[in-house]
């Protein structure tokens, strides 16, 4: 294929995008918006990743290099894709740093946001100090300074860990599930009680969703690491000015508990990228009516959108695990040689 494959998007998916074309013999030009390759597991300083306990730097970095070293890859950090146009085989992007890339395809590799507390003002994050997101405890462990409490700089002696932050919430937009958060959550809980053994950590959830990992991530938590699991609903959290007190129904012998914490954990979800109307209105792709990158019909072309010859994977589609989006990342480059050969041949 004469021109190169244009890669928007750095992360878990793009980095194995670029890698399986790049090892198909395809020159590759990778766009990533933040100043480094890796995506949400690097920018956002994530710890051990689910389900291996494998470092994110360790398990991320080694996709970066074998991309950024590959004498048929070009990287542009710091930059953003802003007019796109043209057909299957011969596509033009113009960059935010003024450069242009004739290229023959593209895949838009775009990732998620992360939910923001804040838009649930009565579960306490951004009110009391103690209460924090999963992010946030991600970065505590990646730093190795620890789990402590923001308030005072202590370690926490019990801990509430919350399910379905921005996740399955009609009240505030947000219905969809984001499919990471329990697995997350029990990760955590394990590894709170590995460095703390005195702690007593919660776990409060409507369902649990650990597809596929029951046996080594949700059995293992409660049998091994002896973190606790309440079936409730959350009415509040509030402060008596040192705990944190969240306040609910136990769903299962339906009486109301009160119980109080020294931290207070936020299982955050996945939110569509901020970008999408933008990267929408660049690429002529559609956006799912939760604001996620809309997929086509995935029996026939994977990872294809609505407009011929771009292409998405990962979390730009949706609530996605690291291990899927790399999966789809590597599908969609297989998908899009093999849907784009007819017109590149024909231009030949």
């Amino acid at each position: 294929m004469s021109k190169p494959i244009l890669v928007v998007g750095g992360g878990p998916a793009g980095l194995a995008a670029a890698h399986s074309l790049l090892v198909a013999g395809q020159e590759v030009v990778v766009v990533e918006k933040a100043d480094r390759l890796g995506g949400a597991p690097i920018l956002s300083g994530y710890a051990k990743l689910a389900p291996t306990f494998e470092w994110a730097t360790d398990a991320i970095g080694p996709m970066v290099t074998r991309v950024a070293d590959h004498t048929n890859a070009t990287v542009h950090l710091n930059a953003t894709v802003t007019e796109f146009s043209g057909e299957p085989g011969n596509f033009k992007a113009t960059l935010s740093t003024g450069e242009t890339v004739d290229c023959a395809a593209t895949i838009l590799c775009t990732g998620f946001t992360h939910f923001d507390s804040i838009n649930k003002p009565e579960w306490g994050f951004g009110t009391f100090p103690d209460v924090v997101t999963t992010t946030q405890v991600e970065q505590m462990i990646s730093s190795g300074k620890g789990i402590r409490r923001p308030s005072n700089g202590e370690p926490p002696k019990r801990v509430a860990i919350l399910l379905c932050v921005g996740s399955r919430d009609r009240q505030i937009g947000r219905e969809w599930c984001s499919k990471i958060c329990c697995t997350v959550s029990a990760k955590m809980g394990m590894e709170i009680r590995e460095e703390l053994p005195d702690c007593h950590v919660y776990i409060y959830y409507m369902d649990i969703r650990t597809f596929g990992l029951y046996e080594e991530i949700y059995w293992r938590s409660q049998e091994e690491h002896k973190v606790k699991y309440i079936k409730a609903r959350i009415a509040e959290v509030t402060s008596d000015g040192d705990k944190v007190i969240v306040k609910g129904e136990d769903t299962l012998v339906k009486r109301p508990i009160t119980i109080p914490f020294d931290m207070v954990v936020h299982a955050i979800g996945m939110d569509p990228n901020t970008d999408n109307m933008l990267i929408s209105s660049i690429f002529g792709v559609d956006l799912h009516h939760w604001g996620f990158i809309k997929r086509e019909n995935s029996y026939g072309t994977v990872g294809a959108t609505n407009r011929p010859g771009v292409f998405v994977a990962g979390a730009a589609t949706g609530p996605e695990t690291i291990d899927d989006s790399i999966a789809q990342g590597t599908a969609a480059a297989m998908s899009l040689l093999t849907s784009l050969q007819p017109s590149l041949e024909a231009a030949e």
